[in-house]
This record gives structure tokens, sequence and C-alpha cells, in this order.
């Protein structure tokens, strides 16, 4: 399935039938939110049933703290691209609201019906879901029980340098102007969606249509590309308190860009 940008309310999911789930915002899709999709995808294939990704958009820290803006690490299409590019037959965009964060668990789950018929429900062990994050995997493993269902643990949280890997870690190393740690992090390039507004002089002027997480005031290597598949061209990059400025021996024209850094040496 490739995935679009539509955002489903929870009881209006596309006809899927038989399912093994796993949720979260998955903003960045690093190699912590991989293990939890691998076991999804095991899942989904010992039961002959498709994977799903149920992806919160807005991010729930921004409903659960209003006046929160949560720096992405990318955009919701590059997301639901990755999670289908890990073996995801159905990432899906949900609505996050405060009508959704109320549901208890249970009803969460009984509101997929009849879209997705819930044959396996994959969860770390410290993740937790619905009104009061009651939906923990031991009260998901007690409901499975009597609702038809397995409850699947996946692995622990993977870490790295003997901390466990978060979006929230890849931030910080981005702020702070480390993107060799946020791209180990991530295991793939930190990807910035942005348009170019113009340029002179060889520098361009980004603007992104989403709170893009930059990395802190510095010079960077980066590749450039089109979204249409055109060669990508390199330049370099730096922050500046106003926003994000391109630096290249010519600026490219105007229009949507997509930068991967650090460049591949």
């Amino acid at each position: 399935m490739i995935p679009g940008t539509t955002v489903h309310a929870i009881g209006a999911l596309p006809r899927i039938g038989p399912a093994a789930v796993c949720m979260g915002a998955f903003d960045g899709v690093h190699r912590g939110h991989l293990a939890l999709v691998g076991a999804t995808v095991d899942a989904a294939r010992a039961r002959s049933a498709a994977s799903v990704a149920l992806v919160f958009e807005p991010h729930p820290d921004e409903v659960v703290r209003p006046g929160t803006v949560v720096r992405r690490l990318a955009p919701l299409a590059e997301n639901l691209r990755r999670l289908a590019a890990a073996g995801i037959d159905h990432p899906l965009a949900v609505r996050f609201d405060a009508s959704l964060r109320a549901l208890e668990p249970e009803a969460f789950l009984a509101s997929m019906a009849p879209s997705i018929e819930l044959r396996a429900l994959v969860m770390t062990p410290a993740s937790a879901f619905g009104r009061n994050r009651a939906g923990t995997p031991t009260t998901m493993t007690a409901l499975g029980a009597r609702a038809g269902f397995d409850l699947v643990v996946a692995d622990d949280l993977v870490r790295d340098d003997g901390a466990p890997i978060s979006s929230a870690r890849v931030r910080a190393s981005l702020v702070a102007g480390d993107v060799a740690t946020a791209r180990r992090l991530l295991g793939h390039p930190v990807h910035l969606d942005a348009h170019i507004d113009g340029g002179r002089e060889g520098i361009s002027v980004l603007r992104f249509d989403y709170p893009a997480a930059v990395p802190g005031p510095g010079r960077y290597p980066a590749s450039l590309r089109w979204p249409d598949g055109a060669g990508p061209a390199v330049g370099e990059l730096e922050v500046t308190l106003d926003g994000l400025r391109l630096h290249a021996a010519s600026s490219p024209a105007t229009g949507r860009v997509v930068l991967e850094l650090p460049r591949p040496e």
C-alpha cells in the first residue's frame, strides 16, 4: 500500500480485515521504532493478517499539553512512507484529539471494528494508551484473552551508547548541532522537506510547511534533491536565527526540495 496523507478518525478507518496493529507518533521512524515495526510485521505474517501502524496526528504531546509545539523529525507523509518501506502493509494516520484521548482502551480498540479485525496488538513493555494510560501490556493481555486477540510484547527499547533511542533524543542532538549522532540514532539521514522561496548571491531562503526540527546554528554538508527524482545537487546548510539558509555555488530555482544530512562522503 502506498501511504497517503489522509488523517482518519479512529472509527472511520479503511476496510482492512484481520490485522496485527502497533501505534504511536513514529516521528522520524528511527531505529527504536523499527524494532516495534518488525515485531508487528512478524506478528501479522504468523497470523496470515495485515500489518497496520496507527500514526497519531497531531503529535499527542500537543494535545496533552496545549500550546506545545513538537518539532518534527519528518513530515507526516515521509513517516508514512518509511513505515511502508519497513514492511507495514497499512500505515494509517489517525487523528489524535481530546475525544480519542478520553476513550477507555477497550473502547479505543472496539472503535476500529469492523474495519480492523484485531488479531494481535503489538506494544513495548513501557507503552500505554487510552484514558489515564490504562492500556498497558498487562491489561491488554487480559482483554485479549476475552476479546480474541494476542498481546505481543516487542523487545525493550533499542539502546545506543547505553541510552534508549527516542525521537526526543534525536531532536536534542539536532539542537546541539550533532548531526552525526542524530543520523546514527535515526538509522538514516536527517530529512528536511522545504520550499525554496528565492535567493541571491548563492544564498536561498528555505520555508517549511510543518514545524521542522532543524539543526542548531552551524554549517552542515547535505544533499539536495527535487521530489520529482531529478539528480541531487550538493550544497552546505547554514542554520540562522531567522530560519534555514542554503549556501551553494548558485541558487537553485524556486520550488520544493528535500534536504538530507549529513551528506554521504
